[in-house]
C-alpha cells in the first residue's frame, strides 16, 4: 500500500510518498481501506513537531478516515471487513490503508457519504466540547468565533446556531464570510479590513460577546479578549496564526472573565460517555438540518504537501480531504 510518511520534522514538502507492506490488525483493531481522509491543522504541527502530540519517527500523519473494513483483529465482533465506517487514528490516516482500535471507529450506513463522514469527528467533536461543555453556551447568548470559515470555526458557527445563540463570524476575507452567513452566521467582521475592537463593540452594543471561540491565536487573541463581556468565556481552541498569545491576566480580572482550554482528544479519551453523548446529540442535529459538514477541496495522496500547505496558509474554506 501507498502512505505519506514523516521520516523527519520539517515543512510539507519534507514528507515522501512510499510503498508499505499491507497492514494486519493485531487483537481489538480494524483494518480499514481508507477512501477518505480529513486534514486538519494538527497534521500541519505534528509534522514539523509543534504539537502535544508527538509520534516517534518515522510515521504517518492523518488522524481522522473514513472507508471500508479491510480485515479485523481477534476480540472485533462489532465490525466484519465489507462495512463502512469512520474513525479516529491519531495518527496513520494519509495512506490507502489505516488501522484503528475498535473502540475508536463507529459504524456507518451503507449509503453513508464517506467524505462527509472524514471530516466530521474531530472538528464537531471539538466544537461541541468547547461550546456546549467547557462554555456552556445558552440560547439567548453571543458568541464571537474567530476563523470562523474553518473546519473547527464552521463547526462553532453551526453548533451556537443549534444552541439558540447569536452568532458572529469573524474571518479575513469577504468569501470566508460569505460561506458563514451560508451556515448560520448572524453578523460579520473581516479583520482584514475592519478594526476588530470596533466592530465587536458595534455589534453588541458595547457588551461584549458572552463566550470567544478562538482556533487562531496570535494578534487576534489580546483585542478579542479585551471586548469580552462580564462573566465572559474565551475558549482556547488552537493557534492557526502559528503564535500562542500571552493575554494579561488583569483583564480576566477586570471582566470577571474565563480563559477556558479545550482539548478534545484528551476529553474523549478521559470521559468517553460524555463524549458519546456529545455525537449522539450532534447526530440528531444532522438529522434536523442544523449540522452540515462543508468539504471544499479533494486532493489525491501526491497531493497531500499541497494539501498542507493550503491549510496552513489558511487558503480552506470549511473542510479538505485525501482521497487515496
Amino acid at each position: 500500500m501507498r502512505a505519506i510518511r514523516c521520516n523527519q520534522y520539517g515543512p510539507p514538502e519534507s514528507l515522501s510518498i512510499e510503498e508499505l507492506p499491507d497492514l494486519v490488525p493485531q487483537a481489538g483493531q480494524i483494518v480499514i481501506d481508507v477512501k477518505a481522509a480529513s486534514v486538519n491543522f494538527p497534521d500541519v504541527l505534528i509534522i514539523q513537531n509543534k504539537y502535544q502530540f508527538k509520534p516517534p519517527l518515522p510515521f504517518t500523519p492523518g488522524a481522522e478516515v473514513a472507508g471500508i473494513v479491510r480485515a479485523v483483529g481477534d476480540g472485533v465482533t462489532q465490525f466484519r471487513p465489507g462495512m463502512r465506517v469512520v474513525a479516529y487514528t491519531q495518527q496513520g490516516g494519509f495512506a490507502e490503508q489505516a488501522v484503528a482500535d475498535a473502540a475508536a471507529c463507529v459504524p456507518l450506513p451503507d449509503d453513508a457519504d464517506l467524505e462527509t463522514a472524514a471530516v466530521f469527528t474531530l472538528a464537531y467533536g471539538t466544537s461541541h466540547h468547547a461550546v456546549v461543555d467547557r462554555a456552556a453556551l445558552k440560547a439567548g447568548e453571543t458568541m464571537l468565533v474567530l476563523g470562523a470559515a474553518g473546519g473547527v470555526g464552521l463547526a462553532a458557527v453551526e453548533i451556537g446556531k443549534a444552541l439558540g445563540a447569536r452568532v458572529i463570524a469573524a474571518a479575513s476575507s469577504d468569501e470566508k464570510l460569505a460561506t458563514c452567513v451560508a451556515h448560520g452566521a448572524d453578523a460579520t467582521i473581516n479583520y482584514a479590513t475592519e478594526d476588530l475592537r470596533e466592530r465587536i463593540k458595534a455589534l453588541t452594543d458595547g457588551n461584549g460577546p458572552d463566550v470567544i471561540y478562538d482556533p487562531v491565536g496570535g494578534s487576534y487573541a489580546e483585542p478579542a479578549f479585551r471586548s469580552i463581556g462580564w462573566r465572559g468565556r474565551y475558549l482556547v481552541v488552537g493557534f492557526a496564526n502559528g503564535d500562542i498569545p500571552k493575554l494579561p491576566f488583569n483583564l480576566a480580572l477586570l471582566k470577571g472573565a474565563s480563559i477556558v482550554g479545550v482539548f478534545w482528544g484528551d476529553f474523549a479519551r478521559r470521559e468517553p460517555q460524555r463524549n458519546a453523548a456529545a455525537f449522539e446529540q450532534m447526530v440528531g442535529w444532522i438529522r434536523e438540518g442544523k449540522l452540515t459538514p462543508l468539504v471544499s477541496a479533494r486532493y489525491p495522496l501526491e497531493d497531500t504537501a499541497r494539501a498542507l500547505n493550503d491549510m496552513a496558509q489558511r487558503r480552506v474554506l470549511g473542510k479538505i480531504v485525501i482521497t487515496p
